[in-house]
C-alpha cells in the first residue's frame, strides 16, 4: 500500500494541535498514526507530538518483530501505549501549564492483507471500497454514549452542543484501556485515518466519492482537507490515507 500524509490548522484555531506520521520497518508492516491533542495550545500540541514520536521510535527500534503473531502484536502495541499514556499523565502532573492535557490516538499496523488498529477517542479509521465506506472505531465521546443509549439521533448527534466532549484521552488519566480492531484488507482497499476535523465537517458520502475517485492519493487528502475548510474548517484537520495509487486501481 502507498501512504499519503497531511495535516492542516484549519481556518479558525491559532494553533495545529494535530500530528500525524506513518513509520515502517524493513521486512514489517507500516504503522500510521494520528493524534489529536486537547489541554490548551501547549499541552494539546504536547501531547499529540509525544504520542507519535514516542510510539515511532519504540516502533523503528523495535527487535525480533520477525517472530511476532498477531497476538503477540496486540500485546506490543498495548504496552506500548501505556508507557506512552504514563509519560504524558506524569509530565502534566509536573507542569502546572499542562494539566489536563490528553490526545486522541488511532495508531494502525498495516500488513499485505490486513490490519490492527489501537484506539482512544474520536479520531477514526475508515475502510473505504467502491462499494462502501466503513467507519471501524467507535468514538469515545459523551455524544456517542448518548446516540448508542438511543437518547438522541444521529441528527441531533452531527449538531449536539457537547459534540466534542470526549471520555477516554490518551494521557488523561493514570491508566488507559485502548479499543483494538482488525480489518481485512484487499488490493482494491483503502484505509483512512483522520481527526474530528474532517469526519465532523466531510460526509461519508462524500469521503467515499473523493477516495475512490482516480486522482492520486495526494490529490484525495489535498481534496479531503481543502472541503473540510471549505465547510468552516473550525478544527484542525488530519489525514492518514493508504491505499494503492490512481493507476493501481481498477475500476469494476
Amino acid at each position: 500500500m502507498r501512504f499519503e500524509v497531511l495535516t492542516d490548522i484549519g481556518r479558525k484555531r491559532p494553533v495545529n494541535e494535530d500530528s500525524a506520521a506513518v513509520f515502517t520497518l524493513q521486512e514489517g508492516p507500516t504503522l500510521a498514526i494520528v493524534a489529536d491533542g486537547m489541554g490548551g495550545h501547549r499541552g494539546g500540541d504536547y501531547a499529540s507530538s509525544t504520542a507519535v514520536q514516542l510510539i515511532g521510535e519504540k516502533y523503528t527500534t523495535l527487535k525480533n518483530f520477525k517472530e511476532f503473531k498477531e497476538e503477540d502484536w496486540i500485546e506490543w502495541m498495548k504496552d506500548t501505549v501505556n508507557s506512552v499514556n504514563s509519560h504524558i499523565y506524569n509530565k502534566a502532573l509536573s507542569e502546572p501549564e499542562l494539566k489536563g492535557m490528553g490526545t486522541t490516538l488511532d495508531a494502525v499496523l498495516l500488513f499485505a492483507d490486513k490490519g490492527i488498529i489501537t484506539h482512544v477517542g474520536d479520531s477514526r479509521v475508515y475502510t473505504i471500497n467502491e462499494a462502501e465506506v466503513k467507519q471501524v472505531t467507535r468514538d469515545h465521546s459523551f455524544v456517542n454514549v448518548l446516540l448508542e443509549s438511543g437518547e438522541i439521533t444521529e441528527e441531533e448527534a452531527e449538531v449536539h452542543p457537547q459534540r466534542n466532549w470526549i471520555m477516554r484521552a490518551l494521557g488523561s488519566e493514570k491508566s488507559i484501556d485502548p479499543d483494538f480492531y482488525k480489518i481485512t484488507l484487499d488490493e482494491q482497499s483503502y484505509v483512512l485515518i483522520c481527526t474530528d476535523g474532517l469526519s465532523n465537517k466531510v460526509s461519508t458520502g462524500k469521503i467515499k466519492d473523493i477516495v475512490t475517485n482516480g486522482d492520486s492519493l495526494h490529490e484525495k487528502v489535498v481534496e479531503l482537507i481543502g472541503l473540510a475548510n471549505e465547510l468552516g474548517g473550525e478544527d484542525n484537520i488530519s489525514v492518514i490515507l493508504a491505499g494503492p495509487s490512481a493507476s493501481e486501481v481498477v475500476k469494476p
